[in-house]
């Protein structure tokens, strides 16, 4: 069996957004502090015994979430064509990470975006 080491980074912003086609109040324009925890996992650690360093991890958490915090999510891309629901959001989220950081042994195992501090989703895609 081979290792595999999950580090987790926890961040957050405020932004607002209108869910299109919503039956009740969330169809308003009305704002959330979001709370976002993503995770990766590492299958080898480096010289100084690190999978990846939670330094790393939030400077690509931030590049993403700084473009999001205190703007109006439905008219930045793709939120301008896309409802920008929870679970749309930690989708983007997962990709952009992934993006960022992802290695032969370093990969983004999940987003999980907190819209109040009792809901939440939490976005993953099956390894290939």
């Amino acid at each position: 069996m081979s290792a595999k080491y999950t580090i987790k980074v926890v961040t957050d912003f405020a932004a607002a957004h209108i869910l299109h086609g919503y039956p009740g109040p969330c169809s308003q324009l009305h704002g959330h502090n979001w709370k976002i925890e993503a995770t990766v996992v590492a299958t080898r650690l480096d010289a100084i015994g690190m999978g990846v360093d939670f330094k790393v991890v939030k400077t690509g958490l931030k590049k993403i979430t700084d473009v999001l915090d205190h703007q109006f999510l439905n008219e930045i891309p793709p939120f301008d064509t896309h409802n920008p629901t929870a679970e749309n959001l930690a989708a983007y989220l997962y990709r952009g990470l992934s993006d960022e950081l992802n290695t032969e042994h370093v990969k983004v195992g999940s987003i999980t975006v907190w819209e109040t501090e009792r809901a939440c989703v939490t976005y993953t895609e099956d390894e290939h």
